[in-house]
């Protein structure tokens, strides 16, 4: 830690930031930010780079890193590790704990007895001396001098650790140091509250306001050494390996079945930390250890073999799952995003080639096998009434056609498990039984133990589904066929445009609500399609409710509109909170019967084209496609 001096340079860096900006009022202001930054107690080489850059004379790097603060949210935070206020660093770390911390004070009185948790994935960023056990020590070394007990992992651990020890443990909240799957040189702060499930409004204001009060680094609050030494420190590891994987085995139904199946599955963590917890996984339900991905199973902040460390992605992140494959003999692959709490899956077909499945494909697998072993499960007709399914507003419907047919209630939320997860607490609260819950973004919830999308967990209950299905002479892909000519084709496409210009995303969400020129006026048609239904979760407005208000939370830090189409299609767009793109979810549900899937597609097909020329404007509005 060094306070930062530019000595020489200063009437150097002065000059440069005056001359490089547009007024001398803005000039003056982004030096003073620099210069207050930089004399706050700092890692060394973050106060490097800033000095590197103010003699290379980069103003508009230098305006990147300091015209704004971070923007702490629901989703905690997410951005470069680096130097200044916009990125993640030792003193952004502190300050952002700092106010998490006062937080807690003020709206918890037991804080002290109970204590936080705090775990960490395997991302560094050399140059700026930034990772996230770095981040995770200085986030720990700031509670602990306020005499709060902290649980910090001594190793890398799954995401979904961090809620299963809050619960688990009775704490007061939770932070994870991740950036999940973005790319390598981001990290993120993920913070749960003491239900467990990540942090909803007003949580995030009262945090983020906070942080602005609790700038300035306590005298502690640096102090890491200390703190690692400190008797309120504890090492949660070990309690929670076995713990987790016990909760876990209360969703293993078929253990002889797993233990004799002769069916291969390969796993890859894509350089994250998710191999040796899916091996445990595999262990705990009696199944073979899956063929691990030798070039990608060890972490690695490089992620040298992959373009995007996102199995979301496709294809190009599971290439060489498939080779190991083909060698082997396996027939499935599954793949876990950087921090584990993601899941994809991929299947080998009969023609030879393999099948990547959507997140939506596999909500309905899970969702049919949770349902079909619980049903095993219990004899009691009238249990199903207490039983519930949940998937958020952009995700296939399919859990409603099921659940329609056989009894169970199924509820929609916003977008995230941070609405699942809080919707799943209240509902066991009320002594309900939440069996399963997911996103389209490869998410899955599969156990109440953890609430939030847990990629481990619903590794090994997918290894039972195929190791079950195997037995029965079934591929994945005949089992979803069968779901959609039981419950109805449940046929979507999801994609998104890449935009970093947040004045032409306004623009483009503002010409729908004010369509053809006329204000508050939505578009009636796209294309040939008509619209039935719109709701606006942006502005509160929706069409099928009697006084247009729409039910779900709306917010207007972001964009969202779902358009329902006569024609049983369903398509919303929006932004995303973590990235800049501007997505958009479509589906054709049809009813069950209707098994024509050729036209269903091109239906769909037809329909995403129309959307995307009337509605996105990508020439327009000069938005790049999803990278192939």
């Amino acid at each position: 830690m060094v306070n930062g001096s530019f000595g020489a340079l200063d009437c150097r860096f002065e000059t440069i930031i005056h001359l490089n900006t547009s007024t001398l009022a803005s000039g003056h202001y982004l030096y003073l930010c620099i210069k207050k930054y930089v004399f706050l107690p700092q890692n060394p080489k973050t106060v490097s780079m800033v000095k590197d850059l103010v003699k290379e004379g980069a103003v508009e790097a230098l305006r990147k890193c300091f015209s704004s603060r971070m923007e702490f949210g629901t989703a905690g935070l997410r951005a470069a590790m680096g130097p200044g206020i916009s990125c993640m660093n030792d003193l952004t770390i502190i300050q952002t704990t700092q106010g998490f911390c006062h937080y807690l004070e003020e709206s918890l009185g037991n804080l002290k007895e109970r204590g936080v948790v705090i775990g960490y994935d395997a991302r560094a960023h050399p140059p700026s001396g930034g990772s996230s056990k770095r981040f995770a020590s200085l986030a720990a070394a700031v509670f602990i001098s306020r005499g709060v007990p902290v649980h910090l992992f001594s190793d890398i651990t799954p995401t979904p650790f961090v809620p299963f020890t809050v619960s688990h443990l009775g704490l007061c909240a939770g932070i994870m140091v991740t950036a999940s799957h973005n790319p390598k040189q981001d990290n993120g702060y993920k913070v749960y509250w003491e239900n467990g499930a990540q942090i909803v409004s007003p949580h995030d204001k009262g945090i983020a306001k906070a942080i602005e009060e609790n700038l300035e680094p306590w005298p502690e609050s640096w102090n890491t050494e200390e703190a690692l030494k400190s008797p309120l420190l504890k090492d949660p590891y070990q309690d929670i390996n076995t713990q987790y994987f016990k909760a876990i085995q209360k969703h293993c139904h078929h253990r002889d079945i797993n233990k004799s199946s002769e069916v291969k599955i390969v796993h890859t963590s894509v350089h994250g930390v998710g191999h040796a917890f899916v091996q445990s996984a595999f262990k705990a339900f009696d199944l073979h250890p899956p063929f691990a991905v030798e070039e990608q199973k060890d972490p690695d902040p490089e992620f040298p073999t992959v373009k995007y460390p996102n199995p979301e992605e496709g294809e190009g992140v599971l290439t060489l799952s498939f080779a190991l494959a083909e060698r082997e003999g396996a027939t499935v692959v599954l793949a876990n995003d950087p921090d584990a709490d993601r899941l994809a899956i991929a299947e080998k077909q009969e023609s030879g080639q393999w099948r990547v499945f959507s997140g939506n494909e596999l909500g309905a697998l899970l969702g049919w096998w949770m349902f079909r072993c619980w049903k095993q499960q219990n004899s009691d007709a009238a249990a199903v009434k207490s039983l519930y399914m949940l998937s958020s507003t952009v995700s296939s419907k399919i859990l409603r056609a099921i659940a329609l047919k056989e009894g169970f209630h199924f509820e929609e939320t916003l977008t995230g498990f941070k609405w699942m997860g809080n919707r799943a607490r209240d509902l066991l609260n009320q002594d309900k039984t939440v069996l399963f819950a997911f996103e389209e973004a490869i998410g899955y919830m599969c156990s109440p133990s953890v609430l939030d999308k847990d990629g481990v967990s619903a590794a090994a209950i997918a290894g039972e589904m195929v190791s079950y299905l195997a037995m029965k002479k079934t591929s994945l892909s005949q089992q979803l066929t069968a779901i959609y000519t039981e419950y109805g084709y449940h046929i979507s496409k999801n994609s998104y445009f890449i935009c970093h210009d947040q004045d032409v995303i306004r623009s483009l969400f503002e010409r729908l609500r004010n369509y053809s020129g006329k204000k508050d006026s939505y578009p009636t048609e796209c294309g040939r399609f008509s619209i039935s239904a719109v709701r606006d979760l942006t502005t509160g407005y929706d069409s099928n409710q009697p006084d247009n208000k729409a039910v779900l939370p709306t917010s207007k830090s972001s964009q969202m509109i779902t358009f329902s189409f006569a024609n049983g299609g369903v398509a919303t767009m929006r932004t995303s909170g973590t990235e800049p793109k501007i997505k958009y979810y479509t589906e054709l549900c049809a009813a069950p019967g209707n098994s024509d899937v050729t036209q269903l597609k091109k239906e769909l097909d037809d329909l995403v084209d129309a959307i995307v020329k009337d509605f996105f404007e990508p020439e327009k509005n000069k938005l790049q496609p999803k990278p192939e």
